[in-house]
């Protein structure tokens, strides 16, 4: 997840955004933890932690291991963590065996994405590690929300399913969130592009009566996100490594 969203006083733990968005992970989390061994959960580019840390809480005893990596960490803040069940790292670990790979809106920062999903396919031993990723979706909502946060790109279906493939990952399944709110968001980007507004993050703190009704709609949407392959604000790609 991105720090920088979170500058702006948005609290995860309450946020619509994030509180929805942690929902198809968990689906998929559960349903792995359900079929097999205890899961190894890999948070790369993981920020706060905040999707790690969510699926910990909820399946406990499922989850064998949690490895936070990212490269933004102080020895300070990863010293305590050593050989812990939560582990603040800066390099994917290597040998990983029923592992869950999350990228949470990461491979957009990446010059290469194609590399970082290699570096993923080297570290994944045998047969049973998984990935779930998020990205953000289409290029025609480009906004300075983009540039502030440094962006390379936005992504379809055909994209994300192409640089996977290309990766080596299998029985990827794809499609997208928020597709209710993408034809607000593109109206409102695109008259921002026309404005040449000052490029800033579209993530604030929301009235707490509009973050319960958004949570809500969106939460309901997440039910049934599976089917939605027509468009979308996000764009996921889960499956195997």
């Amino acid at each position: 997840m991105d720090l920088k969203e979170l500058e702006n006083g948005v609290n995860p733990d309450t946020h619509w955004y994030y509180q929805s968005k942690k929902l198809p992970l968990l689906r998929f989390a559960e349903q792995l933890a359900k079929a097999g061994k205890p899961l190894t959960i890999i948070d790369i580019g993981s920020g706060s932690g905040f999707f790690a840390y969510e699926l910990e809480k909820t399946l406990g005893a499922a989850i064998a291991k949690v490895w936070l990596v990212d490269i933004g960490y102080s020895e300070a803040e990863m010293a305590p963590t050593r050989g812990k069940k939560i582990e603040m790292v800066h390099d994917v670990p290597m040998n990983v065996t029923d592992g869950l790979f999350i990228m949470m809106d990461v491979l957009e920062h990446l010059p290469d994405d194609l590399a970082m999903l290699q570096r993923v396919k080297q570290a994944s031993v045998g047969d049973n590690n998984h990935f779930f990723i998020t990205v953000p979706a289409f290029q025609s909502l480009w906004s300075g929300h983009d540039v502030f946060l440094e962006h390379y790109r936005r992504y379809t279906i055909p994209m994300l399913s192409g640089v996977l493939h290309k990766a080596g990952f299998r029985r990827i399944r794809n499609y997208y969130l928020y597709g209710a709110l993408f034809p607000l968001v593109w109206t409102v980007r695109r008259l921002n592009n026309l404005r040449k507004n000052e490029a800033a993050s579209n993530m604030k703190p929301s009235h707490p009566l509009v973050n319960k009704v958004l949570l809500g709609l969106n939460s309901l949407e997440m039910k049934f996100s599976r089917a939605n392959r027509v468009a979308g604000v996000t764009c996921v790609g889960e499956g195997r490594v």
